[in-house]
């Protein structure tokens, strides 16, 4: 089993490097013969903070520079004293995080991916996530999650497909709302609200709808869940989304399969 384990972590590891690039990985290549980009391309700090919207998220541009590839700029974000790089692309319609850039040249010589980060799980309150699932169930898998994030969508599918297979495991979903989608927040709000206004499944209901891209309604109280996550989410080493955190507190950043993530939660990490 660990060696079924070990594999499932390499191929998360693959799936990561992929998942995290923006869809359209080719507008960051500027065409054959063209001038250097970055001599007519231009992004200022002031910029870059209206773009992100750092005022919201309580962040601070510290320094936006040319980044490892063309077409890209790299931008270094403070929030609550954590570091932060995202990638901005030329034509400032695209941003990417958690991305991992290796030559191509140097690829035999690249360390391998590092093993995944230990969350504390009492430092994570559930009073008000989204629980998908039994509740009561024994294996509790945590996941910070965008209600516009297109990959938190893509994990929502294999959810459902593990929780078809197994009533051991229930997921808790945080609302995290990235800077990047502008409606997340409120939307986030819309569905921590509908969860607390009752039982039901209602946040869950809203959750979907969010993910099946229906229009949500306003929310309806005044919660702190959402900014609390928002800063909650980079203490514990989560700066993008879906943020997996494992029943043995592993923490696992980007969208992984349904089988990879049972193999994951059946094949705990010892301390």
């Amino acid at each position: 089993m660990k060696n079924k384990a070990g594999l499932a972590m390499t191929l998360l590891a693959a799936t990561w490097l992929l998942t995290t690039a923006p869809d359209d990985a080719h507008a960051f290549d500027p065409a054959p013969g063209a001038k250097e980009c970055a001599s007519c391309h231009t992004l200022s700090n002031e910029e870059a903070g209206k773009l992100l919207l750092v005022e919201k998220f309580k962040a601070e541009v510290k320094e936006v520079r040319p980044g490892p590839i063309k077409g890209l700029w790299e931008v270094e974000l403070t929030q609550n004293n954590k570091g932060i790089i995202v990638y901005v692309d030329y034509g400032k319609k695209y941003l990417a995080e958690g991305m991992r850039f290796i030559e191509i040249a140097k690829l035999s010589e690249s360390a391998p991916p590092p093993p995944p980060k230990k969350i504390d799980l009492s430092k994570v309150p559930l009073d008000h996530a989204v629980v998908l699932g039994d509740a009561k169930a024994e294996k509790k898998v945590i996941v910070f999650d965008d209600p516009d994030c297109p990959y938190c969508k893509k994990l929502d599918e294999e959810i459902k497909i593990i929780l078809e297979k197994r009533k051991d495991i229930a997921f808790y979903i945080k609302m995290f709302p990235l800077p990047m989608h502008p409606e997340a927040y409120d939307k986030s709000k819309a569905i921590v609200c509908a969860n607390a206004s009752g039982k039901g499944g209602k946040g869950a209901k809203l959750l979907a709808d969010a993910f099946a891209g229906k229009k949500l309604p306003k929310a309806t109280c005044d919660t702190k869940e959402v900014d609390n996550n928002i800063k909650l989410a980079p203490e514990l080493g989560i700066t993008g989304t879906p943020g997996i955190i494992l029943p043995d507190g592993r923490l696992i950043g980007g969208y992984a399969p349904a089988d990879t993530l049972i193999e994951l939660i059946d094949n705990p990490q010892k301390q």
